[in-house]
This record gives C-alpha cells, sequence and structure tokens, in this order.
C-alpha cells in the first residue's frame, strides 16, 4: 500500500515537473531574445530600414517565435514595427501606460538610445492573451529602438 502511494505520488509530480517543462518550452527565454534583437539589427543593417520595418511586422517573415517578436519605435515613442499587432503601427505609444501604471514606451526608447539593455514592464501576451509580467531587451537600430520581449 506504502509502495502504490509513492508510485502515484511520483507518477503525479512527474507529469507536473512534465507540464512546467512543456509551459517553459511554449516562453521565449532572455538568451533567444537576445538572439532575435542581434539578428533582427543585422537584418536592419543590411536591408534598410524600410525593407527590415516591413519584415519584422509581417506574420509570414519568421521574426515572430512563440512569443517573441520584433518591435520597433522611433525616437519618440511611434510604432514603426511590431510582430504581434499590426494595428500598433504608426500609432503614438509614449505616453502608454502598462496594467501597473508604468510609462514603459519611452523607457525603453532612453534605454535603446543610451546603450541598449533590459525594460521590466506588463503587457498582454500574444499567446496566452492576459497581461503577464514582461522584460524586454532593446538596442538601436538606424533611427529606430527596436526590442524583444520575454514573458515570466
Amino acid at each position: 500500500m506504502i509502495k502504490s502511494k509513492f508510485a502515484v505520488l511520483l507518477i503525479t509530480g512527474l507529469s507536473m515537473a512534465g507540464s512546467t517543462t512543456a509551459f517553459a518550452a511554449d516562453r521565449g527565454s532572455a538568451d533567444e531574445a537576445t538572439a532575435m534583437l542581434d539578428k533582427a539589427v543585422a537584418h536592419y543593417q543590411s536591408a534598410g530600414a524600410d525593407t527590415a520595418l516591413a519584415d519584422f511586422s509581417a506574420t509570414d517573415k519568421g521574426w515572430q517565435d512563440r512569443d517573441l517578436y520584433v518591435f520597433c519605435f522611433d525616437d519618440a515613442g511611434v510604432t514603426v514595427a511590431h510582430g504581434a499587432n499590426a494595428k500598433l503601427i504608426g500609432r503614438d505609444l509614449s505616453g502608454l501606460k502598462d496594467a501597473d501604471g508604468k510609462e514603459f514606451v519611452m523607457e525603453l526608447v532612453s534605454t535603446g538610445k543610451s546603450g541598449g539593455g533590459w525594460v521590466d514592464y506588463r503587457w498582454p501576451n500574444p499567446v496566452s492573451k492576459k497581461i503577464e509580467p514582461k522584460s524586454s531587451v532593446v538596442k538601436s537600430a538606424g533611427d529606430h529602438i527596436c526590442g524583444v520581449g520575454i514573458y515570466k
């Protein structure tokens, strides 16, 4: 009897561990976000701004992977590319606040202009459709600031 209870607990634990692994596999990692951003900046430099920004926003060009996608702003916080929501392109998001009231877009822009780095905020996950903690890595690409974020 004790052995069978232990076996049930062990199997339950293993199946829960497997579901956590599967859940983690559905989300991009910080390393994957950084690699995608580096690849995006290289594409921007080689293809030019117009082509790259259009590519980042297209759903068939390979710039989306699970919950990872490229987004770019101009210096004023106007969206010039967005891999998860093309309706944001052309919109001034400089005063946009996250779920906690943080004006994060201009922080993304200033971080990118000052050499790049990570910014934390809360944003809708395109996969889960829920507002979740997000951390985005940004850097300058020509006249724009581009980034890729991870959901935590």
